[in-house]
């Protein structure tokens, strides 16, 4: 508050002053964290604030400075890039998406960490222009964004991924891979609340590995506990329905003309039992149909058997 002269006692609030003019470097740098906050979900940019209170990298964004001036994503992204210079600034995105298991836009910072520089402009997505691994934990993590988001209960999660793959891999058009267990991470009960105690099934149509097995003949023949506390915790990971075409490092069956050998049974069973049985009792008569299949690839005989990994607490009925 200052005195206007002439003006015998009166007061007038003096104007604040104007916030310094940025660098060419830390303008870009501002650009580039504002693109990266505009793809975070609400929930996402909550916990981005809070871990940026905590991050290790010195001088930290003061607590006041995120509450008056970190409240929208442009304030939030000038507060990031005035308080960090190259390549710290890349290094705090690196160790904040990581937490937020944003594998998607975690590339592209730990790729300018490494080379000290700020990173590139995000293009728009579309398969034209952005790889295979980065469009698909895009579109799985909006999607699970998404579940966050919806306000009333979600009953169950199904997610069907089909493509070529290697063991805890599967592959993308372009050749890079997608971890399988970053997906299902994606989906525990840290990171998607909206699917707590909800079961979340995985089916996974891709080879494990190279190995084979030509198969043998054969002849024609509740726990309670004592703890108890004032709110319930759950294991990160719980309820849970993975099912895999084949063991681990082996492949999995395609016929040429019909497709998945696990997916054409999986629609016969269907089409008879539909919803009546529990979902490992469904799977299992898959699972029934998938080993009594004949298969022969380069005139050798082939046989596979699904296998299926549950923490589920619940019967499951499609």
């Amino acid at each position: 508050m200052e005195r206007s002269p002439g003006s015998g006692g009166r007061w007038e609030r003096s104007s604040p002053p104007a916030p310094p003019e940025l660098t060419p470097d830390v303008e870009e740098l501002q650009s580039r964290v504002q693109e990266t906050l505009e793809l975070l979900s609400p929930q996402d940019l909550r916990n981005f604030r809070l871990l940026l209170k905590t991050v290790d990298e010195e001088p930290r964004v003061s607590p006041v400075k995120l509450e008056l001036e970190g409240r929208k994503k442009a304030g939030l992204a000038r507060l990031v890039a005035q308080n960090y210079c190259e390549p710290a600034a890349s290094r705090v995105l690196v160790k904040v998406l990581r937490q937020l298991r944003r594998a998607d836009l975690l590339r592209l910072w730990q790729g300018a960490a490494d080379r000290g520089g700020i990173p590139r402009k995000i293009l728009k997505r579309s398969y034209d222009c952005v790889d295979g691994e980065l469009e698909l934990l895009r579109k799985i993590t909006l999607f699970r964004d998404g579940l966050n988001e919806i306000k009333g209960d979600v009953g169950c999660c199904l997610i069907t991924l089909m493509s070529h793959g290697e063991n805890g891999f599967i592959k993308m058009e372009d050749g890079e891979k997608v971890s399988l267990q970053d997906i299902f991470e994606m989906f525990n009960n840290k990171n998607c609340p909206a699917l707590q105690e909800k079961p979340k099934i995985f089916i996974i149509q891709a080879c494990r590995g190279e190995r084979r097995d030509s198969g043998v003949e054969t002849d024609d023949e509740p726990m309670e506990s004592d703890d108890v506390s004032e709110k319930r915790r759950l294991p990160t990971f719980s309820d849970y329905f993975i099912i895999y075409p084949t063991q681990a490092d082996h492949v999995a069956l395609r016929h040429p003309r019909t497709g998945s050998v696990m997916i054409e049974a999986m629609s016969e069973v269907f089409k008879q039992y539909g919803n009546k049985w529990h979902i490992a009792d469904f799977f299992t008569r898959v699972n029934n149909r998938v080993v009594h299949t004949e298969f022969h690839l380069h005139e050798e005989p082939i046989k596979v058997s699904l296998v299926m990994e549950s923490t589920l607490t619940k019967s499951v009925y499609f």
